[in-house]
């Protein structure tokens, strides 16, 4: 206490604040600003990096392991490589930092805060098996600190708004870019006389368009600490195409051939289980009294219909009008079942882009976690509120690793939300749901825009869901999610207001 006296005094004589006494004063929000952002991270993992896994482990594309390795992997590539836009966006432009200038001491404390919030929120979400939106929660977390540090000084409200309105255009986007891509899967492949071979045919178009986007995001005004955001247009388009037709090459002469050979072994075995089992005697009876035709398989009647009639009753009629009749075309015939064999094959491509998914993830949540603390270290480095420095490549990998372990540690908790409890899901529906929603948080990362991947996957799942066969969407489920999303952005502002509120009075006078 005599230590902060003496401190003020020497400020009120000299006038100036001396770096090496602020950090010696702020030297706790820092640690405690780090363990909080491995806690938030942790977080994350194990709640947000669900939606991008989560599709995979539901239709049997990938196992929880396979899932957890490869969400390592891209998740720390995508924040590397893509995510710089997305941080500048978190750390400086929900709040005008500018009226922290001269209460440095405030913004630290405002980091503090923030990340208390979210990692509290997070958890508790994570507990209860919602998938809720780290997006949400650091802006809402900011916005409580300031207010309740300022009042309503500051707050840059157009961004804010462009920031919530997308929360709404995300899964909106995302839902319509999974249907459409579903239904061109189900025009060319899954309605088809011969889906397996068409769908062969598609397979290196689908990994060309997969990596060629992918490359484009990562080349194009790209990582600054890589030096590639001065990389040309014209050379971004060279690498991409590049890249795209390396990865069909590799699909055409390496994945195919497997798939095919796997499949074929698949029908062999197949094969020789049915000629190993038991014979099965079909009859057919008359009932006389009812005038009714049976046919059976043992016990178990396969179908009844009748014997006035030359064959079983015709499907439903094919509705009048031409729009109507459009629409009955247009949409997927929620009768139809796929093949095993056609299942494995999207198996593949599926997995390509979950991993696709995470990577977006990475380059946009990732940023989200790591924010407040990139802010944190910034001011208590420099004594610049104004965060003029890019953000260094270690804080990057220590959000990755924070949300890693809490991936391995509590994933499996809402994985399956997604993945398996709100609709059923298989692997080419699952890559159509992956596809759009990797797409829409790319796009959205290359604008500086923090978007909710949570929303993008519920979107397209919802969106896929809706039109295809099996089981239903579960709206009781989904309507819970979505009140998740509607309270995360007040109560995570709450607690960081509240924490902000216990912890201001820590500061010392000097600066306030």
């Amino acid at each position: 206490m005599l230590e902060l006296l003496d401190l003020v005094t020497s400020t009120l004589v000299d006038g100036a604040v001396n770096l090496h006494d602020f950090r010696h004063c702020f030297l706790w929000a820092l640690i405690v600003g780090i363990c909080l952002a491995f806690l938030l991270g942790f977080g994350m993992g194990a709640n947000d990096v669900s939606n991008a896994f989560g599709t995979s482990v539901g239709s049997g594309a990938l196992t929880l392991i396979q899932a957890y390795l490869l969400a390592t992997i891209f998740e720390t590539l995508g924040s590397v490589l893509v995510g710089y836009n997305v941080i500048d966006t978190m750390r400086k432009g929900v709040v005008d930092v500018a009226v922290y200038n001269n209460s440095a001491g405030d913004f630290m404390i405002g980091q503090v805060a923030t990340l208390g919030g979210c990692a509290t929120w997070l958890m508790i979400a994570t507990f209860l098996h919602l998938p809720v939106s780290t997006t949400h929660a650091v802006v809402g977390a900011t916005l409580g600190f300031s207010i309740a540090c300022k009042g309503f000084q500051g707050i840059q409200w157009m961004m804010v708004v462009n920031i919530v309105a997308s929360w709404f255009i995300s899964p909106i986007f995302a839902g319509c870019i999974s249907l459409l891509l579903y239904l061109f899967v189900d025009h060319v492949i899954l309605r088809t006389k011969n889906p397996v071979a068409n769908g062969l045919m598609w397979l290196p178009i689908f990994y060309f368009a997969c990596i060629t986007f992918n490359m484009f995001m990562i080349s194009y005004q790209g990582s600054k600490v890589l030096h590639l955001s001065t990389v040309p247009l014209w050379v971004a388009l060279l690498i991409s195409f590049g890249a795209g037709i390396i990865a069909a090459g590799v699909c055409h002469f390496l994945i195919v051939p497997r798939i095919r050979r796997f499949i074929a072994e698949s029908k062999t075995t197949e094969t020789t289980r049915e000629e190993q089992s038991t014979s099965v005697v079909i009859s057919v009876t008359e009932d006389p009294d009812t005038d009714k035709i049976a046919i059976k398989s043992g016990s178990t009647t396969l179908s009844t219909y009748s014997s006035t009639e030359s064959s079983p009753p015709s499907p439903p009629a094919v509705p009048n009008g031409k729009i109507a009749k459009f629409v009955a075309w247009l949409l997927p015939d929620k009768t139809q079942t796929e093949s095993a064999e056609t299942l494995k094959m999207f198996t593949s491509v599926q997995t390509m882009t979950a991993c696709f998914a995470g990577f977006a993830h990475g380059a946009n949540d990732v940023c989200n976690a790591i924010a407040p603390l990139v802010a944190l270290i910034a001011v208590y480095r420099d004594f610049d509120v104004y965060q003029k420095k890019e953000t260094p490549i270690y804080v990057l990998l220590f959000g990755v690793l924070a949300i890693c372990v809490g991936l391995w540690c509590l994933g499996h908790k809402v994985i399956r939300t997604v993945g398996t409890k709100m609709s059923e899901v298989n692997p080419a529906s699952g890559f159509c749901i992956e596809f759009g929603a990797a797409v829409t948080a790319l796009l959205a990362s290359k604008l500086g825009l923090p978007i909710s991947t949570t929303h993008c996957l519920v979107g397209a799942v919802v969106t896929v869901g809706s039109v295809r066969g099996g089981k239903a969407i579960d709206w009781t489920l989904f309507r819970s999610v979505a009140f998740s999303w509607v309270i995360t952005l007040p109560v995570a502002g709450g607690f960081a207001a509240f924490y902000m509120w216990a912890l201001h009075y820590t500061i010392p006078i000097r600066y306030r």
